[in-house]
């Protein structure tokens, strides 16, 4: 199994209705685009604040291919219809993991 993790750190002044829309409507778009089957959001703890909160959000997905037909087909949309809503407002990574029984 893939785990792709997007880490969003982001402003205060936009935290409440930034969070809002990830989990009514980012993260929801991200499953019913096929590639994943679940999804968690995770605030991150013990680091500093000051400037706003900082997110994981994880997305499962079952096989690689997976997780590489999102890539190709999802992953540019989806990054700008974030920064054409939220600007500057917001910085993020990813990382790609495989989980490990």
């Amino acid at each position: 199994m893939i785990v792709y993790n997007v880490t969003i750190k982001v402003e205060w002044a936009i935290h409440d209705q930034w969070l809002q829309w990830m989990k009514q409507e980012h993260m929801p778009e991200l499953i019913s685009t096929g590639c994943f089957h679940q999804s968690q959001l995770l605030r991150l703890i013990e680091v500093d604040e000051e400037e706003g909160p900082t997110y994981a959000a994880q997305y499962y997905a079952e096989s690689k291919a997976l997780y590489n037909q999102y890539i190709e087909k999802f992953s540019v949309e989806k990054r700008e219809k974030a920064f054409q809503k939220w600007g500057n407002r917001f910085i993020a990574f990813r990382s790609v993991m495989q989980v490990v029984d």
